[in-house]
């Protein structure tokens, strides 16, 4: 990354987005503009300015692009201004006590070269740098290692079929599950899934998991909540790790825990 002076005017290079979208987005849907930003925060803001490095392409940003009236899961993008996303950064200019100058951060960004971000809620601290920077950027979920078993709800989705693909290439012994018989061949015969099964078949949850874990799980990817989610914690190893990334008709959210019994 070159190096910038505080307090400088510099060219930011931005992606925006020209009008909402109908049907598949088209490259001409987005325009790559250059406009100007100060690196230097104005006196009194508790906001931050970052270089943005790495940036994450991801399924639900298409849903951004329609004009949605009233309340919604998601919130749409503003033809004619920057595209936002998940992304990792680092800190030029800070004033919020929970950042520093040269920190290193991952959250929501916007898609051009220097931001400033005033909402922080949803940004959080690189402690750990002994992993590539981009991988922050969505593939570093739950650790999984050699020999762990995962299983995957709604596993046929855009990002279903990934983590099973991912904790697949790691080795693991992976299921998922699906709601038709179709969707459950996809992830045999093409995805590579060990075992899926159709939770709409099923009528005890619980039983249908003791069936493909009898030893428990070791990785949850959640991407339903309700009664899969509370089927799967009946299930869990001692320190399986959960990642949650779903439960859409509430909330949207993306975080780890990891499961320790009383």
């Amino acid at each position: 990354m070159a190096s910038v002076v505080a307090g400088e005017e510099v060219r930011n290079k931005q992606v925006i987005l020209k009008d909402y979208v109908s049907g598949f987005p088209k490259e001409s849907d987005m325009q790559v503009i250059n406009g100007t930003m100060k690196l230097k925060l104005q006196e009194g803001s508790h906001g931050i300015v970052v270089k943005n490095l790495y940036l994450s392409c991801d399924p639900y940003m298409r849903s951004r692009m329609t004009r949605v009236e009233g309340p919604n899961v998601f919130t749409s993008y503003t033809p004619g201004f920057p595209l936002t996303g998940f992304g990792v950064a680092k800190v030029l200019d800070s004033g919020h006590p929970n950042f520093k100058k040269g920190d290193l951060i991952w959250g929501t960004t916007s898609w051009e070269e220097y931001s400033l971000i005033t909402e922080l809620e949803g940004l959080f601290k690189i402690e750990h740098t002994d992993v590539p920077l981009s991988y922050y950027t969505g593939i570093l979920v739950c650790s999984p290692k050699k020999g762990e078993y995962v299983f995957i709800s709604a596993a046929s989705g855009a990002v279903g079929q990934l983590v099973g693909q991912f904790a697949k290439l790691m080795g693991c012994y992976v299921v998922g599950s699906a709601g038709s018989k179709e969707k459950v061949d996809l992830l045999r015969n093409k995805f590579g899934f060990d075992e899926a099964f159709n939770y709409k078949e099923e009528i005890d949850l619980d039983g249908a998991l003791k069936r493909y874990f009898p030893e428990g799980i070791d990785i949850y990817f959640e991407n339903v909540g309700g009664k899969m989610l509370d089927a799967v914690l009946l299930n869990m190893k001692d320190h399986g790790r959960i990642s949650v990334c779903g439960q859409v008709h509430n909330t949207i959210f993306l975080f780890s825990l990891k499961v320790f019994r009383i």
